[in-house]
């Protein structure tokens, strides 16, 4: 029998917009790197981001700023807060990958979306108006206080919703930001969408798609 959740919950950036942080650091720092060294830039960028949202709750314009000045300083390439903001400012411009809006549109036809996101409150809102479908709530980092991978985000996503993990499907393109810790809480209902920036790693237990056009198949719509 196919489950059908009460709500749908889906992970943003990456996810359903198409978050480029590696084009906005090519777009500051590429004229100055070689493209080996613009490669090992945007991976220690990545590492540093998400380094960064393990403690504290902190404003995200504060994450990518620390994120991107530890990356200069191990990649020897001068820094300047203007880089960096920059580079956050870009954040609300981004639009969803093309597969988005019409799939999205047929689950919410029948299943109540909900939005959980390592955003701040004035970042969210101009992309999900992009994504071209009705959502039940988005709760944002700010919000709850924490960032993802951290539990506080899910665990108060469902005071939020008075439900349940085995009353959600969690919907993520990212294992270290939201599967494992769904996995962890007890999500059983989980959709891993292969934007081939992670590794499959089916320990996780989760159906994996291809793009968001795939997901209404996964509820029998």
């Amino acid at each position: 029998m196919t489950f059908r959740p009460k709500f749908v919950t889906f992970d943003c950036y990456g996810t359903l917009i198409n978050f480029d942080m590696a084009g906005a650091a090519r777009r500051v720092y590429g004229a100055a790197l070689e493209e080996a060294e613009m490669a090992a830039f945007i991976r220690s960028f990545s590492a540093f981001r998400l380094d960064e949202v393990l403690g504290a709750w902190k404003p995200y314009a504060e994450v990518v700023h620390n994120a991107v000045e530890r990356t200069c300083r191990r990649h020897d390439v001068p820094f300047r807060p203007e880089d960096a903001r920059r580079i956050y400012e870009e954040v609300p411009t981004w639009g969803p990958h093309p597969d988005v809006p019409a799939g999205l549109a047929k689950v919410a036809e029948h299943i109540p979306l909900v939005i959980l996101s390592n955003a701040m409150n004035c970042q969210i809102g101009s992309n999900v108006e992009k994504l071209g479908a009705p959502f039940h709530r988005v709760i944002t980092a700010e919000e709850v206080g924490s960032y993802k991978p951290q539990m506080n985000g899910f665990e108060r996503m469902f005071e939020i919703l008075g439900c349940g993990p085995e009353d959600v499907t969690h919907v993520s393109s990212s294992f270290r930001y939201d599967l494992m810790t769904a996995y962890d809480l007890g999500i059983k209902s989980k959709v891993w969408v292969n934007r081939r920036h992670e590794p499959a790693n089916p320990y996780y237990e989760y159906t994996e798609i291809a793009d968001i056009g795939g997901l209404p198949g996964v509820f029998g719509l």
